[in-house]
């Protein structure tokens, strides 16, 4: 299959995002977290921002072997020279120059002219070859871009030697349609577009970040730029998470891989959780508390017979042991009974229908049942339970 490579912005777009600031040791153990989930690429941060976030990309880069490792830049020389500090050591170095090309941007942020930014673009691009093999040149606000001038703006960048072009849904406003449609504009009116990388770049604001993500990778996208936990900017990024496993429950429907190890999502997702202090909400796809739980009866029921009736994602693909049977006023005495035999408690049938009889009452009252309630539900049928 052809291959999708995956380019992780945790540590600059995700770090971004308001009360998820790394220190430089907690950026390298992220980092190294991420090698071994054997990302692509890893944006370590934007090292004219700050001594702190110079310091940890320098840092980065010396340690990290097995992912490229880049670094932001806008489109001025002092980004790009802080930038080529930064990472001049590594045996790859990579850059991500951007500039914003939609209306609203050129004319209320960077006060700029149209004729301006495209020729900023191009001198950046230029400066920027001296220094680095590999350059990524980003559209800031592309999807709100005119298209035409857009694809002037490209076309120039990859005359300066541009790599990878990214067009960035920078504030989540596309729909999936739109978003494919953009790209193909593109792929139709720039002429040497065949001989760089396109990367996409999606922001979550209307919900829509995995969608348009994965029909980018429809519209012929082999670069996804992407977060753990889906964190960034205002509502987030597009969740790695969700495209490495979409990706592969789906490969029939998409046709692309990724060299992502999987099993060690889980443990990258609670890191990143931990040290952002992001708490990861409980329905969150694939990395929440309750992706792999069941309450409901005739889910725990399908399960129990066969996970695949209601798990399409084994949660061993993502490095957990296994799924979680919620007991509560939902289930059913598959699942109750089972509990029992964990908990030690062997019960007849009219034992299973006095004791369940009791447990939905208190599951009516409690919302969640503890090992304790348990423990007392059961006690009547054998002196000790085991703890």
């Amino acid at each position: 299959m052809e291959k999708v490579e995956i380019y992780d912005t945790t540590l600059r777009d995700g770090e971004q995002s308001p009360g998820c600031s790394l220190n430089e040791h907690e950026k390298v153990q992220v980092a190294q977290q991420l090698e071994r989930l054997n990302v692509d690429v890893i944006e370590a941060g934007f090292p004219a921002a700050s001594p702190d976030d110079f310091k940890a990309v320098q840092n980065i880069s010396k340690i990290i072997k097995n992912s490229t490792v880049t670094g932001l830049a806008r489109s001025k020389k002092s980004d790009i020279d802080a930038a080529w500090e930064a990472l001049k050591q590594t045996a790859n170095p990579r850059i991500h120059v951007f500039i914003a090309t939609s209306q609203v941007h050129m004319a209320y942020k960077l006060r700029m002219k149209p004729e301006e930014v495209l020729e900023t673009a191009a001198a950046s691009v230029r400066y920027a070859r001296q220094f680095f093999p590999q350059i990524e040149f980003s559209c800031e606000d592309a999807s709100r871009s005119d298209y035409a001038f857009m694809s002037r703006v490209v076309q120039s960048a990859i005359e300066a030697g541009a790599s990878i072009i990214n067009l960035p849904d920078t504030v989540g406003y596309c729909s999936p349609q739109e978003y494919a449609a953009m790209f193909q504009y593109v792929k139709k009116h720039v002429p040497d577009i065949d001989k760089v990388r396109l990367s996409c770049h999606c922001h979550n604001d209307l919900g829509m970040a995995t969608a348009n993500t994965l029909a980018a990778v429809d519209a012929g996208v082999r670069q996804i730029e992407c977060t753990v936990n889906g964190v960034g900017e205002r509502a987030g990024n597009v969740a790695l998470e969700e495209i490495g496993v979409a990706l592969h429950i789906r490969k029939d429907i998409y046709k692309v891989a990724t060299q992502l190890k999987l099993d060690e999502i889980s443990k990258t997702s609670k890191l990143v959780s931990h040290l952002m202090n992001s708490p990861i909400a409980a329905n969150k796809a694939v990395v929440g508390a309750n992706a792999f739980a069941h309450e409901a009866g005739i889910h725990q029921d399908g399960v129990l017979k066969n996970p695949k009736t209601y798990e399409i994602i084994s949660p061993s693909l993502i490095g957990l042991d296994s799924g979680r049977l919620v007991l509560g006023k939902h289930s059913g005495r598959h699942a109750f009974r089972k509990k029992a035999n964990e908990m030690g408690v062997r019960l007849t049938e009219e034992q299973v229908d006095q004791s369940f009889q009791a447990f939905k009452n208190l599951a009516d009252k409690k919302k969640k049942i503890t090992d304790d309630d348990f423990r007392t539900l059961f006690s009547k049928y054998r002196k000790t339970v085991a703890r």
